[in-house]
């Protein structure tokens, strides 16, 4: 199960999506700098004083579906076109995490501008090991196909 280079790939997104979970995303800057930063991370927007006003649970749900899918799909090393699937969906469910992160950053907005975090390429790397992954599983399943034809 681990020596297959799939595995490998799932396992590295698991550990990006955890890693990504909880660093910030980035920070709500004001124009003038007179105002100063607000963080926002994937479950809390924090001002500069220390106060929680508004929870974005949405990006912090998608982060752990996608986390637990990866980590579920390592261990469906024998149904190989269910792991594709799932691989498929789970690059998908990242899609939408920028989805709904350009949504909270156009909601939350206002007369700042958002200054993005060096995290916030995690998800692509993730995206994109999704995909290597699921080469990696055709071809396993192009042999597999291959050899149960010689038999």
């Amino acid at each position: 199960m681990i020596q297959r280079i799939q595995t490998v790939y799932l396992l590295v997104v698991a550990i990006l999506m955890v890693v990504m979970m909880s660093l910030p995303v980035g920070s709500f800057v004001s124009a003038d700098y007179s105002i100063p930063a607000t963080e926002f991370t994937n479950l809390a927007i924090v001002s500069a004083d220390g106060v929680s006003d508004y929870a974005p649970w949405a990006l912090f749900v998608i982060l752990t579906v996608a986390a637990i899918v990866s980590l579920a799909t390592i261990f469906l090393y024998r149904k190989r076109m269910l792991q594709i699937r799932l691989t498929l969906f789970n690059s998908i469910l990242l899609v939408g995490y920028y989805v709904t992160l350009v949504v909270f950053v156009f909601m939350l907005k206002e007369d700042c501008r958002f200054v993005p975090s060096w995290a916030v390429c995690l998800p692509l790397i993730s995206i994109i090991l999704n995909w290597l992954a699921i080469r990696a599983i055709g071809k396993d399943e192009v042999l597999v196909k291959a050899y149960e034809r010689l038999r």
